[in-house]
């Protein structure tokens, strides 16, 4: 079943929203967050503590559905997103895995 990968830059509640947004979307087999190891590295970033740095967090989701239902779950998830001023990222699409 096809895979996507998804990277949610927000607050804890932002990132619920949007797995519990997916959940609701028909057919989905699998929602479940994922650790991502390199979600706290910044390559942009120095040891100045900007604002930035300090107000969000990345949270990383995977997303296993029908191939014909991968639009959808595109489209909920960056609904869910933006509706909270949430930055989402699609980070990896496995369209052709079995």
């Amino acid at each position: 079943m096809p895979l996507i990968r998804l990277r949610i830059t927000g607050d804890r509640d932002i990132f619920d929203d949007v797995v519990n947004a997916l959940h609701g979307i028909d057919r989905v087999e699998r929602v479940e967050e994922i650790d991502d190891f390199m979600s706290d590295f910044r390559d942009d970033s120095s040891s100045q503590n900007l604002s930035d740095d300090m107000s969000s967090r990345a949270f990383t989701v995977e997303v296993e559905a029908p191939k014909n239902r991968l639009e959808r779950v595109r489209e909920v998830a960056e609904e869910a997103a933006g509706s909270r001023e949430a930055t989402i990222e699609f980070v990896d699409e496995d369209e052709f895995k079995n």
